[in-house]
């Protein structure tokens, strides 16, 4: 069956006077009508075919690909200065659309009761400029070691409770901080006392009331890198799975009925501990919110720590086994929040990257590398936008908006070529897609009853308009000796 131009015309102008391209569109979700298939070959495995994908108002399955954006040095009046326009932009034109932005409830609330306007307005701005270049944002309330009582930043000094507990810092090794006594007795006392709760809450019914209806903002991570007190002689995953169990949960809870007194559309992300980073399951409960993500973060030790990749421990394949479990057994979508080495250049990185993103393709509705920025560490490009090595390897076409059921999804890194299988929806509906940095340009075939339409540059996203119900394959090809 063929569909003809005029018809073909008349969707496409329906479906984009309804917004189908904008941000707003994609944010508002529904639940989703089927399960999710593999990114790419994937081992036979009961929990993909059992977990959702991320979906938007007119039930398209979303695909989220970006990075985080921060601004960690700055605060008070200087807060979140670091991050412009430029970063948005940026990774529009390298083919993201997805930034998740880190703030800090100590600058938005730095005594309590009493909330900075000018740090709202900033964030207003921020999600602007995102709107602009078509960017979802993921509003991330972040924490690092619990917060500035601890020198980091989080959750406010007046919310931080020790009991005298000490606290010794470690600069070269920020992150066993977490286990000293004033830190975990700090998130035994948020998780505990009902004033705190009540704080927090109220702390995000305020970020849902402002910024709920913004085009920009298609959710609300609850909490970063949660952690907890360990009890004498717990090892580490049980307590892990103790403090998800006993603390996350309830608190998730909690704050999602907050947040659903203000705002009743917007996807809630829940985090486990980053514990679930060594292949651990998580002990977290249901979340009784149909609109809930899971948002695990996904980093190895040994590679944070400075070591190489190293293909034969199998950390990809038993950090997958694991995280996968619960978003299967609960029917939630996965979108993972962090990731990335911090030594991105060292002999193996190359398989690194290549393998890890198939990974997360294979399971995840999307994910946010750490982080981008101008400069190195971890930062994803350089002082003139370029690419730090190895990290091109996360820019490649891809469909963020899907009208259908998606059948299989590949990318060939060597051939440059992305090809996408999806059954389309009953009702007409525009699949876009999203196509990277290349010199060589892009070019795009579809088979089946379908059409392209729009520009195939980089950074654009040419859209695929499928007759309701047909069988469609899609492949992009670089030009050039590829195409």
């Amino acid at each position: 069956m063929r569909m003809g131009r005029a018809l073909l015309a008349v969707v496409v102008a329906s479906v984009l006077a309804a917004g189908a391209l904008a941000p707003a569109a994609s944010a508002r979700p529904v639940p989703a009508a089927g399960p999710a298939q593999a990114a790419s070959p994937a081992p036979a495995s009961s929990s993909y075919r059992s977990i959702p994908p991320l979906t938007d108002d007119q039930g398209r399955a979303l695909t989220l690909r970006g990075w985080n954006v921060e601004d960690k040095a700055n605060r008070g009046e200087d807060a979140l200065s670091a991050i412009t326009e430029r970063h948005f932009r940026d990774l529009r034109a390298n083919g993201f659309n997805f930034a998740r932005l880190l703030i800090f409830w100590d600058d938005l609330e730095p005594r309590r009761g009493q909330y900075s306007e000018r740090y709202l307005r900033k964030i207003d701005r921020i999600l602007d400029w995102a709107r602009k270049h078509r960017v979802h944002v993921l509003i991330d309330a972040h924490q690092d070691v619990f917060g500035p009582a601890f020198g980091h930043r989080g959750i406010p000094e007046w919310a931080t409770r020790t009991d005298g507990l000490p606290f010794t810092p470690n600069p070269d090794d920020w992150f066993s901080e977490y286990f000293e006594p004033a830190v975990q007795r700090a998130f035994t006392h948020l998780y505990e006392d009902p004033d705190l709760q009540r704080a927090q809450a109220a702390m995000w019914q305020l970020l849902a009331q402002r910024f709920g209806g913004h085009p920009a903002v298609i959710g609300y991570d609850l909490i970063n890198e949660p952690m907890g007190e360990l009890r004498e002689g717990e090892d580490l995953p049980t307590a892990a799975r103790r403090i998800e169990a006993q603390h996350l949960t309830p608190m998730y809870n909690r704050l999602a009925r907050a947040v659903r007194a203000k705002d009743r559309d917007t996807w809630i992300f829940v985090e486990p501990t980053p514990i679930v980073g060594e292949g651990v399951p998580t002990g977290l409960g249901r979340i009784e919110d149909r609109r809930a993500v899971y948002a695990p973060h996904f980093y190895d030790t040994a590679m944070e720590a400075g070591a190489d990749y190293d293909p034969d421990a199998g950390w990809i394949e038993a950090y997958e086994a694991a995280v996968t479990v619960y978003p299967a057994r609960h029917r939630m979508p996965v979108v993972v929040g962090e990731w990335g080495p911090l030594n991105n250049s060292l002999p193996n990185m190359g398989r690194f990257y290549r393998e890890a993103v198939d990974s997360l393709n294979r399971y995840s509705s999307g994910w946010a590398g750490y982080v981008w920025c101008y400069g190195g560490g971890y930062c994803a490009v350089d002082e003139r936008g370029r690419f730090r090595t190895n990290k091109e390897r996360t820019a490649t076409p891809y469909a963020p908006a899907v009208a259908g059921t998606v059948r299989s999804e590949t990318y060939d890194a060597g051939a440059r070529t992305y090809r996408l299988a999806y059954r389309a929806s009953a009702r007409p509906g525009v699949t876009e897609l999203s196509l990277p940095q290349s010199a060589k340009g892009w070019r795009v075939a579809v088979s089946g009853p379908a059409r392209v339409f729009g520009r195939t540059g980089p950074g654009t996203r040419p859209l695929v308009l499928a007759w309701p119900g047909s069988q469609v394959v899609v492949t992009v090809r670089e030009a050039g000796p590829y195409g």
